[in-house]
């Protein structure tokens, strides 16, 4: 087997920095052990050399001189040197720029040996490398290294691991069960086979060969037409010599001790690699004046004795274990730097899938299924993500692991880009699909690297009248099954979480009711083995209630009292029981009706699951720790005495953490085209703030890059979902917007100009099927509005119009003319649910335009104004109300806010999306009216103050014909539905 020329050179140079560093051949460490007790250290641990000046005769191999010796010794010594020279400043240089990296040799064996490991830490002190010793049971099994290896492969502070054990535990399974990055010896196959393919800067080299290569660089004669023997030499090690020596010319025959022709091909021999000898003696005659002598063999023999090695003459050959020792640390430092690299940010390699639209354009389902998406581990390594950072649920979808914030910390954001609407008719008007055909469009056709970030969609409404929210035509996000049901089950895992809260608040009244303080303080704080304890949970109350106590039996009655007893009125618990499924039935119902509750039976209701303040929560959360201070500081209800209960006081908080420890991270998906998706999040923005999350946010804003752009979507109108985004999202985000793309579409603006009401499910009137400028013109008054609100932001505007084939071009014209003209930088007609994302290139142009402009956001109001103003300016400036005006309820509740010190949170409207106005049949830009504020409420966990406007339900109910109607079987095999 050949190697390029130029093999010599890469395996002898490494690049590290903005120069050019000579790096030495990694190799192996040498053992300490005696000859006599050596088990087999993986894969060699000393190396003999000599080069002999005599002919035939044993005086003549054996006459080196003692000047030789020195030369020879001093020559080892300066390697030594110069390698680990090399390889601190290498590793100082990795450490300065990442002072948290602990680079880590593991050294796996069978059986104590404390002498490897300080030989290995002395040399490891050296370079500023740390040793890590695992010493298995001597005998132990193949699972047992296997256990061990998969720990280390996993921790990533190890870069390196280093086997030295019996000769039966080094299976093929064995070595490549080590992750090649950390195979520091060189001998997985795919390390091999990068070294035989010449692509080492993939791999790692071996150290035993980097050893023979070092010694045969330091040779006064060149090597190339030179004959070699490796006598003894299998598997990895074998192929690895033989393929380094043959790149530098040299010709290589290899031979068993056992071969008859061993003594012929010695004699012929330049150099002669030896490991093992059995019983065959080596006398000085076989060899042939000037030979090179190198012995891998004493560390490959176990139980070999000393007779054994005088066969060879050992005692005459210098020793080079230091060298080994300093080339096996230098490929840990490689390693490690190879393992800095890879955290840093990386270009994205992202391949488009094909689209091939159809006309007419089928079945949202059937586009679906007619496209393969990729395999969501591809599609990962395209955008950059580590394997670690990913947890996959199947072949099309993934978690990712909030790590990525911290790895990517330094990494500039991309350009944000907010999807808004104007007010929508009962159909929706695609901002989904706008958002989709926007990223298909600046991906997989300008290049760009682009990200869209979605809610999830609730059941309720997916079984509703809506159906999903995957989007629609050739704009969609793929598989649309997996998107609409369950996806990664966070809504599940929400609703497990807000019922467990609901069930511990009227047990915990049920248990106060029944029981006395003795009673209650024993069962909360019981004795264990004689011990009793209080949990962190139940300190953090104490405090909360100022008694610095830690020890139970020092509380007195009174404390133990107030400690026990959080006396919940049942008459003002706030908390709801949730389920994500429209059910009208639920809006009121009675629990405790059973005899086990004793007569404490209660009137509640049930929530839609996405109207949890546990949702809110993880929209708005910036990690785990957050998202438990968050569900802690959750009001479930009023004590008796009027002081707020919360989760923290029910003692449920680290449960509920347990329960959302996975929904906490984004999950990834992929559009038609292939472009990433980050899916996260659900609250409605009629009853909630009505945005996807703010981890998906600045995780996909990471992996954009500087010049790259994520797209997310706001829910409803620009006067609900788009206010919320910037008052509440963006102040606990710390995220500016770039720019709003306002979505509108011919028949919303007809139907705020004056048409016929629109119904789901009914056929579309005339009017909206026939041209009509008249309605068109006079229903731009709303889009002028939204424009208008984007506007006091302070953020540029592009319109996109969601273009229908019933659409004129006389009215298409007529929109992006008035749009345009007031104050939108650009109005471009999209035609992504046709066309895909080549449909959306105009507005992907138009996009990047007004990304490239300054913008200057801001709020609409200060923190410090007081609650109600906060609410009359939302009611005035942005839905042009006259003014406010408040029910009794309210006002004693935003009294009772203020006294709670509640008042400096932003404000969330509950709100009728169907309307600029708390009236939904009120089209275009109502005006003159007061806005009734009917109560208002604090999802304090969350962060906001929540008015309800008007007649709100936070249970949608199912129509007469819902969509689950329409809903089939569908069976799955791995990436295709199939009714």
């Amino acid at each position: 087997m050949k190697l390029s020329a130029a093999f010599r050179h890469a395996c002898r140079t490494h690049r590290c920095g903005a120069g050019q560093v000579k790096v030495k051949v990694f190799g192996p460490r040498r053992s300490p052990t005696t000859r006599g007790e050596m088990s087999l250290c993986l894969p060699v641990r000393e190396t003999h050399f000599t080069s002999g000046g005599g002919g035939g005769s044993g005086s003549s191999v054996q006459s080196l001189s003692l000047q030789k010796q020195k030369t020879l010794s001093a020559a080892h010594e300066n390697a030594t040197r110069e390698i680990l020279q090399r390889s601190r400043a290498e590793l100082a240089s990795v450490v300065k720029a990442h002072p948290a990296i602990k680079p880590t040799l593991a050294i796996l064996q069978a059986g104590e040996d404390d002498s490897l490991l300080e030989i290995n830490k002395k040399m490891a002190g050296k370079v500023g490398l740390n040793v890590m010793q695992i010493c298995l049971p001597r005998p132990c099994t193949e699972e047992e290294v296997l256990e061990e290896v998969l720990r280390l492969n996993e921790d990533p502070n190890v870069h390196g691991v280093f086997l030295c054990l019996p000769p039966s535990l080094l299976s093929r399974r064995i070595l490549n069960t080590i992750k090649p990055e950390k195979d520091v010896d060189g001998i997985s196959d795919l390390n091999v086979g990068r070294l035989v393919s010449g692509a080492l800067s993939e791999g790692l080299p071996s150290p035993v060969a980097g050893a023979v290569l070092e010694l045969l660089a330091r040779h006064d004669a060149p090597m190339a037409g030179k004959t070699a023997v490796l006598v003894g030499l299998e598997g990895p090690l074998k192929v690895i010599l033989q393929v380094l020596l043959q790149s530098d010319g040299m010709e290589v025959q290899t031979s068993l001790w056992s071969s008859d022709s061993l003594q012929k091909l010695i004699r012929r021999a330049d150099v002669v690699v030896v490991t093992g000898t059995g019983s065959v003696e080596l006398p000085p005659s076989w060899f042939k004046p000037g030979v090179t002598l190198i012995n891998c063999g004493s560390g490959l023999m176990p139980e070999s004795s000393v007779s054994e090695e005088r066969r060879m003459d050992a005692e005459s050959w210098g020793e080079i274990g230091s060298i080994s020792a300093a080339l096996r640390m230098q490929n840990v430092v490689r390693s490690s730097m190879r393992w800095v690299e890879n955290q840093q940010y990386q270009p994205w390699t992202l391949r488009p899938l094909k689209l091939q639209p159809l006309s007419p354009v089928p079945s949202d389902i059937e586009v679906s299924r007619a496209q393969t998406p990729k395999p969501i581990v591809q599609l990962a390594e395209e955008i950059g993500l580590l394997p670690e950072e990913l947890e996959a649920y199947g072949r099309t979808k993934a978690k990712v692991c909030l790590s990525l914030l911290t790895r990517l910390q330094h990494q500039p954001n991309g350009k944000y880009v907010l999807v808004a609407g104007i007010t929508p008719t009962p159909l929706g008007e695609g901002k989904s699909t706008v958002t989709i055909g926007l990223v298909q469009a600046l991906s997989a056709h300008l290049k760009l690297n682009s990200f869209a970030c979605l809610r999830q969609p609730s059941q309720g409404p997916t079984f509703g009248v809506k159906g999903g929210a995957a989007g629609g035509g050739y704009a969609q996000v793929i598989p649309m099954e997996e998107f609409n049901l369950h996806l990664t089950g966070d809504i599940h895992a929400i609703t497990a979480a807000n019922n467990l809260v609901a069930a511990a608040v009227d047990a915990r009244i049920l248990h106060e009711a029944t029981q006395s303080d003795k009673a209650l303080y024993n069962r909360l704080v019981p004795s264990v083995n004689g011990v009793r304890r209080f949990s962190p949970i139940q300190l953090g109350r104490l405090q909360r209630l100022g008694i610095n106590k830690s020890d139970p039996s020092t509380l007195t009655p009174e404390e133990v009292s107030s400690f026990v007893r959080l006396d919940l009125d049942p008459a003002k618990v706030t908390w709801q029981r949730v389920v994500d499924t429209n059910d009208r039935f639920l809006r009121k119902i009675t629990v405790g009706q059973a005899n086990t509750e004793k007569g404490h039976s209660r009137q509640t209701q049930f929530d839609i699951a996405v109207a949890s303040e546990i949702m809110a929560i993880l929209a708005l959360t910036d990690g785990l720790a957050d998202m438990k201070s968050r569900l802690g500081r959750m009001v479930v209800g009023s004590s008796r005495s009027g002081q707020p209960v919360t989760a923290d006081d029910l003692g449920v908080t680290g449960a509920l953490a347990v329960l959302m420890k996975d929904a906490i991270k984004p999950t990834l998906m992929q559009t038609l085209e292939g472009t990433p998706v980050f899916v996260h999040a659900g609250p409605f923005a009629n009853i909630a703030h009505g945005n996807s999350s703010v981890l998906a946010d600045q995780l996909a804003l990471k992996l954009v890059g500087k010049e790259g752009y994520v797209v997310t979507e706001a829910g409803f109108g620009a006067d609900i979902g788009m206010e919320k985004f910037f008052n509440i999202k963006c102040r606990a985000s710390g995220l500016k917007p770039d720019v709003v793309v306002l979505v509108a579409t011919i028949r919303a603006l007809k139907m705020h100009g004056g048409g016929p009401s629109v119904t789901a499910g009914v056929p579309l009137p005339k009017e909206y099927i026939d041209e009509n400028l008249q309605l068109v013109s006079e229903g731009c008054s709303n889009l002028k509005k939204q424009i208008e609100i984007a506007r006091l932001f302070g953020v540029p505007v592009v319109v996109a119009l969601n273009i229908f084939k019933t659409d004129t071009e006389a009215e298409i014209d007529l929109v992006c003319r008035i749009a345009e003209g007031s104050g939108a930088l650009a109005a471009v007609p999209c035609h992504h649910w046709t066309r895909g994302g080549r449909g959306s290139v105009e507005l992907a142009h138009a996009v990047k335009e007004a990304a490239a402009q300054k913008s200057n956001f801001r709020f609409l109001y200060s923190l410090q104004t007081p609650i109600v103003e906060k609410i009359r300016t939302i009611a005035q400036k942005v839905y042009g109300a006259d003014d406010i005006e408040l029910s009794s309820e309210a006002q004693a509740n935003i009294e009772y806010y203020n006294q709670q010190g509640f008042d400096t949170l932003p404000v969330c409207m509950a709100k009728t999306h169907l309307s600029l106005s708390h009236m939904p049949d009120k089209k275009g830009v109502p005006t003159g009216f007061i806005l009734p504020i009917r109560d208002v409420r604090a999802s304090i966990g969350a962060g906001f103050i929540y008015p309800l406007v008007g007649t709100m339900s936070t249970m949608p109910g199912l129509p007469t014909r819902p969509s689950n109607g329409r809903s089939a079987v569908v069976f799955c095999c791995p990436w295709r539905w199939f009714e």
